[in-house]
């Protein structure tokens, strides 16, 4: 049971950043409206300025405080000093950035804003966060995201994005509740 508390709790400065996105989203789209070669929108209205900002800021805010009562519970931490930064940056920023090559991708296989993509959804996300934060801190990364760790995020990420897509939807933050 300690590895999924763990790994909860590794990727909670990855899991939060796109919730934020969405309540405090709105304003400029990343791409400026403009459109791809192929006629579609590089990203579409849902990635804001505002909103990736806001949500890389509420992980790295979260991880700060967990990495403050890690010690007392147990936990495992981000790191010290400048390590923090580039811990909680890879996870929260590295969240946002593979969440935008997903929807990339996702315009250009034509589907629209909101629409699913099994799988592509629920982990791109996840995988971005890995990705930028083994580049950032990579003995970091090594050391707390074993094989049993990966594979517990791996599993219990999609069931926790359909959670927070239901809440999200029955909040009125979401259109769809996928």
């Amino acid at each position: 049971m300690n590895f999924l508390i763990t790994a909860i709790w590794l990727m909670l400065p990855a899991y939060l950043p796109n919730n934020f996105a969405v309540i405090l989203g709105g304003g400029r789209p990343i791409d400026g409206g403009r459109t791809f070669a192929d006629g579609h929108r590089i990203l579409g209205d849902g990635k804001t300025i505002r909103g990736t900002i806001g949500g890389i800021l509420a992980g790295i805010s979260v991880g700060l405080i967990q990495n403050a009562l890690a010690p007392a519970l147990g936990l495992p931490t981000f790191g010290e000093g400048p390590e923090v930064i580039l811990v909680l940056g890879g996870l929260s920023l590295g969240a946002m950035l593979g969440d935008i090559v997903a929807s990339f991708f996702k315009r250009r296989i034509g589907l629209a804003r909101g629409a699913s993509l099994f799988l592509v959804d629920q982990l791109d996300f996840v995988f971005g966060s890995w990705v930028l934060t083994v580049i950032l801190a990579p003995a970091w990364f090594m050391e707390r995201f074993t094989p049993l760790i990966i594979f517990t995020a791996l599993v219990i990420t999609p069931v926790l994005h359909r959670v927070t897509n239901i809440i999200g939807y029955r909040i009125k933050a979401k259109k769809e509740p996928w």
